[in-house]
């Protein structure tokens, strides 16, 4: 994800990757034995890249050298750019080598580093991406930042050589003012990334909810979806947000808009091209208003959030589209995304082969089609159709816009521009074929957070469609954390053939923890739920602020992250904040602990300041405040055999409502010893039974599912 900059240091430009170096037999560098898949691509380059850590640390200090710091990730379009340009030239790479001590950070295995780097380059040139290039001094301060550079000059902006000699002078010229001037800067930093906030949970503002509701609004496109114009992007939190704006009042014009804007959304995502029309999944943004071309990247987390938030579409409108979004995209993790272990890859890039055995890569070349190889495939009369259905045109149909380096030139995104019902058989065969092209590249490694984030979708998306195969995955991948990603009580960050030596942030605790409470919540098992107990106890001991609540980003046990953050944004992954204070309350309201439910009201005082002022930064957070400010709801299922009642509730958005599952055994047992109201709980008339609770005040229980159909339709009220 990019956002643009006039400034000097902050001028992107795109291109296509280029793995082919790691295949050849050239000399490596320490990168040779990371883990991290981005870390491998550079492992060949002639810079002698360094990972992070005190290896490179003590040469700057020894050598008195500033440090170039170069962030980015395995799948990342733009660093493929750069390093294909740049850190394969060995000219380039001789003066990196002579005047800089060089390291290389992977931002998904290392999101600490990345973050505090970032709002540093943020801060001085407006904008901020990957590839991330900063310069440090040996003490990790940095003095200079941006993003991609041109190995040469171009359109005003300065080449990555011209940069990096002018740097190298200045050190060596004026150290003393660089030294100064980073001093300054991380003072400012430091300032900034200062805890605000109180302990003591203030009241809820529940009162920015509706001006949260008219910015987003005010930026909604009503002619062809989402919010605000190009480049777009999915941001399930936003969605997420209206459904509960709906779900409050669904008879009111706010609640009617909210879920209009939600639906028009969604619907023209899934039509645009940034829906694989194929393969299924979603990329990871349109560079287009139309949602007609998309940046071809695949990300997990886009499709964990993307499955949750379709699924909660078909519970409210019970339109089979969403239904069959969800499913595609459930679908497409499993086939292309699961480790055999069961767990989750972090993405596939959006560069592949134009040609097998031959070097030349292309953005979009696995997906994208010409005229010509339709009729081949399907014969003149289908191809015509196919190509009406999907906006197929014979010159293209990719804008030069959208296509700065005519690598798409001739060729066709498929969208839906028409009906399609009748070439389901077009589609296996296309995807068939498609299935022969050189693949994108695989990132392979286990993200901790991601994986947390998937399992939730694989859990509502299974619950809701009703669909075993999906709650299943989402178990046998909660089951792989468990077994391979403890390391002394705590999670690592990642996994790739063995845990990696990062330990977890506060993302990799939050999102799983939501995981295995909709895995619970979805599938009944106890396990699950006792499991989310434990983690968010070890979160709260690593990461919680005593003195002004709210989660740091990090335990603060490693000293060569030089500013301790408090994560305050839900973009395209929700900030762990927002994610741990629902957690909380959902929490609280299972196990009947209050002390939970009054540390989820701290972690959103905590961030009063923000909602206040830009409450759209926060939607999750929101989402939050939602199911703090309503009745507590239970909905509490007895007996062994559950599954028709289940299926009743699951066929309903309630989103301010927890699920519990009164089993009669050791699972039930251990839910009372901290809500006294389970020890009374069981079946009637020897059938299992449901009981709709407001604050464990319930009303009669009833085992026919159609009553309880009657029940929940009736008595959800409004806020």
């Amino acid at each position: 994800m990019l956002s643009r900059s006039r400034a000097l240091f902050a001028v992107f430009a795109m291109s296509a990757s280029s793995f082919t170096s790691l295949m050849a037999a050239e000399p490596t560098n320490r990168l040779i034995g990371e883990k991290s898949p981005y870390l491998l691509q550079h492992a060949r380059n002639p810079v002698d890249w360094y990972p992070w850590g005190e290896e490179a640390f003590k040469k700057a200090r020894a050598e008195r050298k500033p440090i170039f710091l170069s962030i980015g990730y395995s799948t990342c379009h733009w660093c493929h750019v750069m390093e294909r340009e740049s850190f394969e030239n060995e000219e380039i790479a001789a003066f990196m080598n002579a005047h800089f001590v060089n390291i290389k950070v992977d931002r998904e295995e290392r999101p600490d580093v990345d973050r505090v780097y970032m709002t540093f380059v943020q801060a001085t040139t407006g904008g901020g991406g990957w590839p991330m290039s900063v310069w440090l001094t040996p003490e990790l301060k940095p003095f200079v930042g941006g993003t991609y550079f041109p190995p040469e000059g171009r359109g005003g902006q300065p080449g990555f050589l011209e940069v990096l000699k002018q740097i190298s002078e200045v050190w060596r010229e004026d150290r003393a003012r660089i030294v100064e001037s980073s001093e300054r800067v991380m003072e400012a930093l430091r300032q900034s990334a200062a805890p605000s906030g109180e302990t003591a949970a203030a009241e809820l503002p529940v009162s920015v909810m509706p001006r949260a509701y008219g910015q987003i609004a005010r930026g909604y496109d009503a002619r062809l979806g989402g919010f605000g114009g190009a480049p777009k992007f999915p941001r399930p939190v936003t969605l997420e947000f209206l459904l509960r704006m709906y779900a409050g009042n669904p008879e009111s014009e706010n609640g009617r808009h909210a879920l209009e804007m939600t639906l028009h959304t969604l619907r023209a995502m899934a039509a645009g091209g940034m829906h694989d029309q194929l393969g299924g999944g979603f990329h990871r943004y349109s560079v287009d208003a139309r949602w007609q071309v998309p940046h071809f990247e695949k990300m997990l987390y886009d499709q964990g959030q993307l499955a949750g938030a379709y699924a909660s579409a078909f519970q409210i409108t019970g339109e089979a589209e969403f239904a069959e979004v969800a499913r595609d995209i459930c679908d497409y993790v499993l086939r292309d995304l699961t480790a055999e272990g069961g767990a989750f890859f972090t993405a596939e890039d959006a560069d592949s082969l134009i040609v097998a055995g031959q070097p030349a890569h292309a953005e979009g070349a696995f997906y994208v089609w010409t005229q010509p190889e339709l009729v081949a495939a399907l014969g003149a009369e289908t191809a015509a159709k196919f190509a009406e259905a999907y906006g197929v045109s014979a010159d293209g149909n990719v804008p030069a816009s959208a296509d700065p380096h005519g690598e798409m030139t001739g060729k066709s995104v498929l969208y839906l521009a028409n009906d399609a019902k009748e070439l389901d058989d077009a589609r296996k065969k296309l995807f068939a074929m498609r299935e022969q092209r050189p693949r994108p590249h695989l990132d392979d490694k286990i993200l901790t957070a991601w994986n947390g984030l998937m399992i939730s979708g694989l859990a509502r998306a299974g619950a809701v469609l009703d669909e075993p195969r999906y709650l299943a995955a989402a178990a046998k991948a909660a089951g792989f954390l468990r077994g391979n990603l403890t390391k002394d009580g705590r999670l690592p960050r990642s996994f790739r053939g063995e845990p990696g030596r990062v330990l977890g942030f506060a993302d990799d605790y939050a999102f799983l923890i939501q995981g295995l409470i909709d895995l619970y919540e979805a599938g009944a098992d106890i396990a699950w739920l006792q499991w989310a107990t434990e983690l968010q106890e070890t979160q709260d001991q690593l990461f919680w602020d005593a003195g002004h609540g709210g989660y740091f980003t990090t335990s603060g046990d490693d000293p060569s992250v030089l500013l301790r953050m408090k994560e305050d944004y839900d973009g395209a992954e929700p900030s762990p904040n927002s994610v741990s204070a629902l957690n909380l309350a959902r929490l609280a309201g299972l196990l009947d602990r209050p002390a939970w439910r009054e540390r989820a009201e701290n972690t959103v005082t905590a961030f009063r300041s923000q909602l206040t002022h830009q409450p759209t930064a926060l939607p999750q957070m929101l989402v939050a405040v939602d199911f703090l400010a309503a009745k507590p709801r239970q909905i509490v299922l007895a007996g062994e055999d559950t599954k028709a009642l289940r299926r009743v509730v699951w066929r309903h958005y309630l989103p301010d409502t927890v699920l519990l599952h009164a089993d009669g055994g050791p699972g039930q047992k251990w839910l009372a010893a901290t809500n006294e109201f389970l020890e009374t709980v069981g079946p009637i008339g020897g059938k299992p039974a449901a009981f709709v609770c407001e604050n464990y005040v319930c009303q009669l229980p009833v085992t026919d599912p159609a009553v309880l159909e009657k029940n929940l339709r009736v008595s959800a009220s409004p806020r």
